[in-house]
């Protein structure tokens, strides 16, 4: 896991002194671990269903309550951090974290597993968005776009490397030491955070300091709500439309999840130094434009053989440069209300995922799978034009 980070500081060709280095490290692996607890929770819900007697359905309302939780809670932890500084949330936050997964790793009852993942969500919703607004407010302005996407990688690569390490371990030792390393790893990041980012300023002088409203925030996080809408729609279903519809075995669903997380990384990484390059508005405007296009060839040619590898792996590439891109351009737009900015936009992300999983579900059971990218062509088409209606 250590090589990552260091690769990806090398794909950005950046020039950084240790401290600057420490911070990018950390903020890359508690994103790593968040991610991890996040993503695993899907391959490890057969085996908690097993254990407890209960329904995969019913199982899904551990991812459910999660997310739930993190939702509504971000946006206050947001609000407190522009007023209080972030370093104390991030450190309460991993710290709580550890005990939401010991917890879960614990539990004698469903009940008490649920409270456990209620509690987790309620965690990591003062550690992601801030996360991203401490380094938001660390970076320099010219660098800001590099720093975001080195840790957004982070998230990612748990998604290709951190839930197939999880789903290993629980091979060998059980579902329930995946949540004990998490907790321990945890606690060890708390302790980590709170020394490196003692020294941190929550703004950089020399930006120009603009309030942004309740209600313009909200406008613009907008863009993110409908972006998640045309990303996870889709992606939730990938695997019963490959699987189902062309006939892939598991092997071939593998390679297909691999060729998507590794797109995501390389798209997360890309943008952020095309951002500083030619600002973050152009990136996530021209980007989003480009996922309305490539998630109409998807509903054109998913069905084109190995084809379909190389149309993933463009899809999340894209894709992820817009996210990246437009995180870069409201932690630029809102410097003074960057923590309850990065909240929201996170709070819109979940909101998009839940209104996506709904809206996906519906779509493939009343016309089939394969109008499903075309439709989420229509929500990326929406997402790129109030993008480019916007103005500082």
């Amino acid at each position: 896991m250590i090589e990552m980070p260091i690769y990806c500081l090398r794909v950005v060709d950046i020039r950084i002194s240790l401290k600057e280095a420490i911070y990018l490290l950390t903020g890359w692996f508690t994103l790593f671990i968040i991610g991890t607890d996040l993503f695993v929770i899907s391959p490890l819900l057969p085996f908690i269903a097993q254990e407890y007697a209960i329904t995969p359905a019913v199982a899904g309302w551990l991812v459910t309550v999660f997310s739930l939780m993190y939702a509504i809670s971000a946006p206050l932890f947001g609000w407190l951090s522009d007023r209080k500084g972030r370093r104390l949330l991030i450190v309460c936050g991993l710290f709580s974290f550890g005990i939401a997964n010991f917890l879960t790793a614990i539990s004698q009852s469903f009940a008490m597993l649920i409270t456990s993942r209620i509690f987790a969500g309620l965690s990591v919703a003062s550690i992601t968005p801030l996360v991203y607004a401490i380094i938001g407010d660390t970076a320099l302005p010219e660098r800001r776009g590099v720093w975001l996407s080195i840790v957004v990688s982070g998230h990612l690569t748990a998604l290709w490397a951190g839930a197939p390490l999880g789903t290993l371990l629980e091979q060998f030792l059980g579902w329930r030491s995946v949540f004990i390393s998490l907790a321990v790893i945890a606690a060890l990041l708390s302790i980590l955070n709170f020394r490196v980012w003692a020294s941190t300023n929550q703004a950089h002088p020399a930006e120009a300091q603009v309030k942004g409203s309740a209600l313009k925030i909200i406008s613009a996080v907008s863009v993110t709500a409908f972006w998640a809408i045309a990303m996870y729609a889709l992606y939730v279903f990938l695997g019963t439309g490959l699987v189902l519809d062309n006939h892939f075995s598991s092997s071939e669903l593998a390679a297909s999840i691999t060729a998507y997380g590794i797109g995501a990384v390389a798209g997360s990484l890309f943008s952020g130094r095309v951002t500083d390059k030619i600002g973050a508005r152009k990136v996530s405007i021209f980007s989003t434009v480009m996922l309305v296009g490539i998630l109409a060839l998807l509903g054109f040619f998913l069905s084109a053989g190995t084809w379909v590898y190389f149309l993933l792996f463009l899809w999340a590439l894209i894709g992820y440069a817009s996210f990246t891109s437009y995180q870069a351009r409201l932690a630029e737009e809102f410097p003074e209300t960057r923590g309850m900015a990065l909240a929201l936009n996170n709070t819109a992300l979940y909101i998009g995922i839940t209104l996506g999983s709904m809206m996906g579900g519906f779509i493939i059971t009343k016309w089939g799978f394969f109008t499903l990218p075309l439709i989420c062509s229509g929500a990326a088409l929406i997402s790129s034009l109030i993008s480019a209606k916007r103005k500082m």
